[in-house]
């Protein structure tokens, strides 16, 4: 029986202390810290875990260096805050990175002045990073040959964070370590309503895989459902002071265009902030910025030649970018807060019609998020979020839940983070007598034990315990996708496979970094959904084959 099978029955079966709604990473660190303080906690998603808004990001935790011009200094003290947390707490996963960014004559500001802005910005972030440097156009060009310095005034590099991997991974690490400390989760469960009787919640579920409806019982009621926070508020009759507008952010992932591990940070035609982010082997390029009204948004050709174009701009490359080179794409809506009687064009639904133009005070709405309690319903409403502050929005919450009567134990260690210093050395003292490494592919870009621990933390040692009795383990399964026999199977175990592109595009990213033919085709790929689905791999195959 299926780990989603079986905590599906639980679901059918148990009560609960909390039941969150939503599996991005709102929802994921809010049942990795209730659970690990001793809470029963139910977590369930419509889609896969990770599946919206939480697997579209640029990957990067920063402080957010653009706020500085809104003159949020307080929210920009606290992303820096919960960046450096994050670099602490995961080593090995959220990285420092230096951005380099080049700015243009005619600019708003001038070089200097956004230079000063930087160290503002080092500083408010405790000086933590490297230290800023000013570049002058002859630096910009030594520094990185391929940028088109022609226009250039001047420039800077100051540092931020990234994501080793990718985001989505990143999320259901929270829910496996939620799922080690006792919460019950399943993703394509979708809550179908839910009223609150005699200070309990019942709730209306429905089983998006095998369309079985069941209602679960809960003291306190969770809405972390992102962009679709709104619309099911509306189904069960909840108002909030709140509510979200959306941006549209788009990226498309090339092959490698800079040899350099840094971040180009530039300024689109239209003003907006325009990334050029390192991927191993890949380039990700973007984000637009674009008001919507539709949650469930698409990429345009009007968004690819916006990316392509200016990233033609502003680099100088062998060969002009164009849709052929595109190797995969990521879109998805940024929900961002107001006041419910705001005026700013937010929408509770989601089919309403898409806006096309950028208003003016757009770019100028807070990145904060914020949490809406009612207490007398034990409901509670996370509007926005970021990556970045994700772990505050966990200790929020938990904070409180503890007010509406569910009791928490105070812990002697975080809820989050990787595993000791103690852990991690034995991890790699033991990968070393194995000589793993030896073990690892021509092409790779790291070790195998690496690899290992960055993706698994302490469950990595489920690997080394898979080698050692089948050195076979060790073999790449599929082809180019640098993961391992012993992965997939342990995957398929612990990771919850409903469908092939929940692992190709979100326990993995290799529907990020190869195209989709090249999936299709590579060796190993049928072996792997034989792993996954048993009797259903070929229909499992031919699903991911026929979607868009």
């Amino acid at each position: 029986m299926s780990l989603r099978t079986q905590n599906i029955a639980k679901l059918k079966s148990e009560s609960f202390d909390v039941l969150i709604v939503g599996g991005g990473i709102n929802g994921a660190v809010c049942a990795a810290a209730l659970s690990a303080k001793g809470a029963k906690v139910a977590l369930i998603d419509k889609g896969d875990f990770a599946g919206s808004t939480s697997s579209n990001s640029s990957n990067l935790a920063w402080g957010g260096i653009k706020y500085l011009e809104s003159h949020e200094y307080c929210l920009v003290s606290k992303l820096c805050q919960s960046r450096n947390l994050l670099m602490r707490s995961y080593p090995s996963t959220v990285k420092e990175i230096r951005f380099l960014t080049c700015i243009q004559k005619g600019f708003r500001f001038p070089p200097i002045f956004v230079y000063l802005g930087s160290l503002l910005y080092w500083a408010i972030g405790r000086c933590f990073t490297q230290f800023p440097d000013y570049l002058s156009p002859k630096k910009i060009k030594q520094r990185e040959p391929m940028i088109n310095t022609e226009n250039a005034a001047g420039g800077l590099e100051y540092s931020d964070a990234y994501l080793f991997d990718n985001d989505a991974r990143f999320v259901f690490n929270f829910i496996r370590s939620a799922m080690d400390s006792g919460c019950v989760s399943a993703n394509y469960v979708a809550s179908a309503g839910a009223e609150n009787v005699d200070g309990q919640w019942n709730v209306k579920l429905k089983d998006q895989i095998l369309g079985d409806d069941f209602t679960v019982q809960s003291t306190v009621f969770v809405n972390a459902c992102g962009p679709s926070v709104d619309v099911h508020n509306e189904l069960i009759g909840e108002s909030t002071d709140c509510q979200h507008v959306f941006s549209k952010g788009v990226h498309l992932i090339v092959d490698r265009i800079a040899e350099n591990k840094r971040v180009l940070a530039f300024f689109a035609s239209d003003g907006r902030l325009f990334f050029v982010i390192p991927m191993g082997r890949k380039t990700c390029i973007g984000t637009t910025d674009t008001p919507t009204k539709n949650i469930n948004e698409e990429i345009t050709d009007h968004d690819r030649s916006f990316i392509l174009d200016n990233v033609n701009r502003l680099l100088y490359l062998p060969k002009p970018l164009t849709i052929a080179d595109i190797v995969s794409e990521r879109c998805g809506v940024r929900p961002l807060v107001v006041n419910s009687d705001s005026n700013s064009g937010g929408a509770n639904k989601e089919n309403s019609e898409s806006v096309t133009q950028v208003k003016p005070d757009f770019m100028q709405m807070s990145r904060k998020h914020k949490i809406e309690a009612n207490l007398n319903k034990n409901h509670i409403s996370i509007y926005g979020g970021k990556m970045t502050d994700c772990l505050n929005i966990g200790e929020e919450v938990s904070a409180l839940i503890r007010k509406m009567g569910v009791e928490q134990s105070t812990l002697q260690n975080p809820w989050y983070g990787e595993p000791s210093e103690q852990v991690k050395s034995d991890f790699f003292q033991q990968a070393k007598e194995m000589k793993l490494d030896d073990l690892t592919w021509e092409y790779a870009a790291e070790p195998l034990s690496e690899r290992y621990w960055r993706r698994y933390g302490k469950n990595a040692f489920i690997m080394l315990n898979a080698i050692k009795k089948d050195s076979k383990q060790a073999d790449l399964l599929i082809e180019n996708a640098e993961y391992t026999r012993c992965e997939i199977e342990y995957t398929n175990q612990y990771e919850m496979i409903a469908k092939l592109e929940d692992f190709l595009r979100r326990r993995s990213k290799i529907a990020m970094v190869l195209r989709k033919e090249e999936i299709l085709c590579a060796k190993g790929l049928k072996e792997a959904c034989e792993v996954f689905f048993g009797n259903e791999a070929d229909n499992k195959l031919a699903e991911y084959r026929n979607n868009k």
